[in-house]
């Protein structure tokens, strides 16, 4: 946030606002003109303050990982390739701690058709029952009292396998929920490492050393020191109770269902602590999610594929833009057929372009397409294909691949014109007022 203020992307709301649709709306407004984070100071119900957009911009996302703009998928797989060349955790004593509410936190409302208010941001911390790896993983968190919030675990995710396991013994599963952690331990918690893997300990990597780390106090868990707010508690075994409606990521409502029930146990604020606030299927939620599928889609394509330039998930994470260096006839295809085995959930639509194509322009990639060659002997469907793990109607079901690489051997027919000297021209030079 300093940094961010520093360089002039931190908006300040100083009037209070309603953590009831109007926090929410301020902050859609504030998407709609830019980039920048926005801080309120002033929240109807909290003596906390808010912050939301930290992570809404990909240049950002490639700052903070030390990526060029069009290089984070290089960038971090080269992280999760790098050996731990130092201790991954440093232990320390907590700071200056206040036992909270919950009801004293920031209680959110974001759509209009909500249960009730959400942790948007929530990082769920918690142990493997048999090995103890640590899991980081976002899920969605509604408030029902100071000592319940009811909780999503996605069947496909690492925490719901935690949950069985600890459940079939009859066990409650701790956990804490980790609420404005540094950047270091936000991204790792949105990539999805395998199941024998430590998100803390790609945190690490990213942090440079040690990660320091508190002890939880009412339950066995060490968490990151510098979190700003930690709830923590337990999923209770064989309880389900109403949790939803919620306006989730993909831009409608995910109907009310019997989900998990989390026992609090005791809320710890930092001193001058700020709440991290995340707007479901805006930027701040898009942009990490995007970048770290694109991520996962490259780190496998690029190990079994060759001339893998670059990838994208943007405008919507079911999307995969592969940029490729043609180097055979069908390099194209291959490269979609890789790209469709990398990831079950989000690769409805694969699209493969030549290395000149700006993948972050989805004009210049559908020109590629149109222009490159036959349409109809491009596009392959792939029906029945199970789709996003969370699709009972089998809405995402199928996938669709484009292969908008020109025609092998026929380079010289598909040379884009340019005019010399045209990104060189000042236009200050040129015009008068």
């Amino acid at each position: 946030m300093q940094q961010l203020a520093a360089n002039g992307e931190l908006l300040v709301v100083r009037r209070q606002v309603d953590p009831r649709y109007e926090l929410a709306a301020v902050t859609r407004q504030v998407q709609r003109t830019g980039n920048a984070a926005v801080l309120f100071e002033n929240v109807a119900g909290t003596s906390l303050p808010v912050v939301s957009n930290l992570y809404g911009s990909h240049a950002r996302l490639c700052q903070l990982i030390g990526a060029p703009a069009d290089g984070f998928c290089g960038r971090w797989n080269e992280l999760l390739q790098s050996p731990m060349t130092h201790d991954m955790y440093l232990d320390v004593e907590a700071g200056n701690l206040v036992q909270a509410a919950l009801s004293e936190l920031p209680l959110i409302t974001y759509h209009e058709k909500d249960a009730g208010p959400y942790l948007t941001s929530a990082i769920f911390l918690a142990l493997e029952p048999d090995t103890g790896v640590p899991n980081l993983s976002f899920h969605r968190s509604m408030y029902v009292s100071d000592r319940e919030l009811r909780v999503r675990l996605g069947s496909s995710h690492d925490l719901a396998r935690y949950q069985k396991k600890a459940e079939d013994r009859g066990q409650a599963l701790e956990a804490a929920i980790l609420i404005g952690v540094e950047p270091e331990v936000f991204l790792p918690a949105c990539y999805s490492l395998p199941y024998e893997a430590n998100e803390l300990e790609l945190a690490a990597k990213i942090l440079g050393q040690a990660l320091p780390m508190r002890r939880c106090q009412s339950i066995d868990l060490k968490v990151p020191a510098t979190t700003q707010i930690v709830i923590e508690g337990r999923f209770l075994p064989n309880v389900r109770r109403s949790e939803g409606p919620f306006g989730e990521f993909l831009g409608a409502y995910v109907p009310a269902a019997d989900n998990h029930v989390f026992e609090v146990l005791r809320v710890t604020v930092c001193e001058n602590a700020c709440f991290h606030s995340i707007t479901c299927g805006t930027p701040e939620d898009l942009r990490p999610l995007e970048a770290l599928t694109a991520a996962r889609v490259y780190e496998h394509v690029s190990r079994v594929v060759p001339g893998l330039i670059d990838v994208t998930t943007r405008p919507n994470c079911m999307i995969s833009i592969l940029k490729i260096k043609q180097e055979y006839e069908g390099h194209g295809r291959h490269a979609l057929l890789a790209a469709l085995g990398s990831n079950m959930d989000y690769n409805k639509v694969c699209i493969a372009v030549d290395h000149d194509v700006d993948i972050y322009d989805l004009d210049d990639v559908m020109w590629a397409f149109l222009t490159r060659g036959p349409a109809d002997q491009r596009a392959f469907v792939l029906d029945r294909i199970p789709g996003f793990y969370r699709d009972e109607m089998k809405d995402h079901w199928g996938r669709l691949a484009l292969d908008a690489t020109m025609p092998w051997g026929r380079a010289t027919e598909f040379e884009r014109k340019t005019i010399p000297g045209e990104n060189a021209i000042d236009l200050g030079k040129y015009l008068t007022k």
